[in-house]
């Protein structure tokens, strides 16, 4: 199943007379189940470029029984197309793990397999050009294309090979990166005592377990799995381990049925049609449905905890939610002081620990530097954000949308589809609305219900019973 990295080819040129249908830009899961999806749509000339070297998702958070939060039917094609050759089903067929996995009865699979299968995906699609670095997207007037600028990154870091790719679409799915607070980005680097984002985790474990004191900063997923392996991996009386976040509780996902209905295409559409003020509240306020920690993980760290109090004492752990840090600063190189604050108290304190790990989560990339050439012709919303259509294209001015070439985007639109934008479960939907905007067919039926929740209602159809359904009661008589 190990494929050597296989040395970049060198993408195809695509010239204003033959230009390209599709150019995809970053290859993370998002991008990659788009070019699964459109593999089998022979007409359609489709080219992907990554700066990477081969594909890899999230390397330094592989923990040991770490798994991904959806099921393993939101991989990267089976919910618009289960007879795909790419589905994880399939992946498991070819690496004879089949049966195994049916006698398993896992219904969410460890984030190393799902990283597994991808790079299979990955390694067997052709037109996925690694090793190549966008430097630009422009639009040209005159050819009325967009063109994209890649070049491939030297052993030195210069650029070598550059090029040129003229196509009607671009998908922009350049992910996210690790966001690090402002009073600890200048800890992160230095020589002393570790302070490493979650990203780079499994790098520094070894550091990490042989530290005297560790602090874990965040309370979501990635700080729940990173608390509870380090917790499993330190002697028993002798953790030395503090766990801190701002959320004002240790919050468990919301993880009911109806409320898995906040990541169907029926609230993604819903969501988008409601006024931006409204949708900015909203955001805020579902943080619970895809920030806080799986249930399950949760259970995992209270039963370890009672385990160890089982051999006698409290462990030496601390787990406190509601804490944000102020500002931070090294101590004599060998230690890190975090002054912080309980938002709900008011009251403030001084710690000192000999490793940090910031599981602060991450932010999207930002698109602008990217595409800075087509910046007089996006339409922005009252905060200044890029306008995101239903099919997730970029607004940009009627005189380009009217050549019919578009700029797509993946796991951008937070602000303009809601909490499934970052979701792997909506991920095969999204490429299918994509290609099917792209292609200008049904090139994937795609459902017009997906949920039993109605979201909102319709002002258009008032749903007004006529009085010749209501009959005359008969009374009841007495006693009943």
């Amino acid at each position: 199943m190990n494929h050597p990295a296989a040395v970049p080819a060198h993408p195809p040129r695509h010239t204003p007379d033959a230009p390209c249908d599709l150019v995809g830009i970053g290859i993370g899961p998002f991008n990659l189940s788009l070019a699964a999806l459109a593999h089998p749509l022979g007409g359609l000339d489709t080219v992907f470029f990554d700066r990477r070297p081969r594909f890899s998702w999230h390397p330094g958070q592989l923990i040991d029984g770490a798994r991904v939060q959806v099921p393993f039917l939101a991989d990267l094609v089976s919910l618009v197309d289960p007879a795909s050759e790419w589905s994880f089903l399939n992946y498991l067929k070819d690496a004879g793990r089949l049966f195994p996995f049916y006698v398993a009865e896992r219904l969410h699979i460890e984030r190393a397999e799902y990283d597994a299968y991808c790079r299979w995906v990955a390694d067997r699609l052709p037109g996925l050009h690694f090793g190549h670095r966008v430097d630009a997207v422009r639009w040209n007037a005159e050819h009325r294309l967009f063109e994209v600028d890649y070049s491939r990154p030297g052993a030195d870091g210069a650029a070598e090979s550059l090029g040129r790719v003229h196509t009607r679409n671009v998908v922009l799915g350049i992910g996210t990166e690790p966001h690090i607070p402002e009073p600890l980005r200048p800890l992160t680097g230095a020589p002393g005592a570790p302070v490493v984002h979650a990203a780079d985790y499994l790098d520094h474990r070894d550091a990490l377990l042989a530290a005297g004191h560790v602090t874990v900063v965040g309370t979501g997923q990635s700080g729940a799995e990173i608390f509870l392996d380090l917790l499993r991996h330190r002697p028993a009386g002798a953790e030395r381990l503090t766990w801190i976040g701002r959320t004002e509780a240790f919050a468990p996902m919301e993880y009911s049925k109806l409320g898995l209905e906040h990541f169907t295409p029926d609230y993604t559409r819903y969501f988008h049609a409601l006024p931006e003020p409204v949708r900015d509240r909203l955001v805020a306020a579902q943080w619970q449905l895809y920030k806080a920690v799986d249930a399950g993980t949760l259970a995992e760290i209270h039963d370890e905890l009672y385990q160890r109090c089982l051999r006698g004492g409290w462990p030496d752990a601390v787990l406190t939610p509601g804490v944000r840090v102020r500002t931070a600063g090294r101590v004599a190189g060998h230690t890190v002081e975090l002054h912080l604050e309980h938002t709900q108290q008011g009251t403030r304190s001084t710690l000192t620990t000999e490793a940090v790990v910031l599981a602060t989560g991450y932010r999207p990339r930002p698109l602008l530097p990217l595409i800075a050439g087509l910046d007089p012709y996006l339409e922005r919303d009252g905060s200044d954000r890029p306008c995101v259509d239903e099919h997730y294209r970029l607004v940009l001015d009627p005189a380009v949308a009217a050549t019919g070439c578009h700029v797509y985007v993946q796991n951008a639109g937070l602000h303009t589809h809601g909490v499934g934008s970052p979701d792997l479960g909506l991920a095969a939907w999204r490429s299918a609305t994509i290609l099917n905007a792209v292609t200008g067919a049904e090139t994937y039926p795609l459902p017009d219900r997906t949920a039993f929740t109605t979201f909102g209602l319709d002002a258009r159809r008032p749903r007004i019973p006529s009085r010749r359904r209501f009959r005359e009661l008969t009374p009841l008589a007495d006693g009943i």
